[in-house]
């Protein structure tokens, strides 16, 4: 892989986060942290009837690959359920761990491909989905009551 690790794509993501606000009194809310470099991602999620994302915020303190990862995130979240963001994430995690082929279905990651060689960079790309993961999780076991989680990656 001959691509730059931050190239312009990357940094233009990083610098345009939607959703780049927590919400007031969501109906879960997770924080992720890398050990790794240090970088946090909190995300808070509210869940319609049926269970899939009405809202989402968040606080994104890491470097320009997690903020990245963080705009992918949440431009695609509203929407989907539980489950789907469970699979998103297992196949992210799959895929920097060099276990599938293919980046997930979901859209743009394929520009995280240079970074699959710098093991180290794998827990900030994760961190947002990791978050929006475990707080729709979280959501729809407690349906409308306010839930916080930790969580080291």
């Amino acid at each position: 892989m001959n691509a730059p690790l931050y190239n312009n794509e990357i940094l233009r993501l990083a610098a345009s986060i939607p959703f780049h606000a927590r919400i007031e009194r969501p109906q879960a809310s997770v924080e992720k942290r890398s050990p790794v470099c240090g970088s946090r991602v909190a995300v808070d999620v509210d869940l319609d009837a049926e269970g899939r994302v009405a809202a989402v915020g968040m606080l994104v303190r890491a470097c320009a690959l997690g903020q990245a990862s963080a705009a992918l995130m949440s431009a695609h979240v509203l929407g989907r359920s539980a489950a789907e963001l469970a699979e998103t994430r297992d196949q992210l995690t799959a895929w920097l761990a060099g276990e599938r082929a293919d980046p997930p279905e979901w859209p743009r990651l394929e520009l995280f491909a240079p970074a699959l060689p710098h093991r180290a960079r794998h827990p900030s790309i994760r961190l947002a989905f990791e978050a929006a993961a475990e707080a729709a999780a979280l959501a729809a076991r407690h349906e409308a009551a306010p839930v916080q989680a930790r969580g080291r990656l």
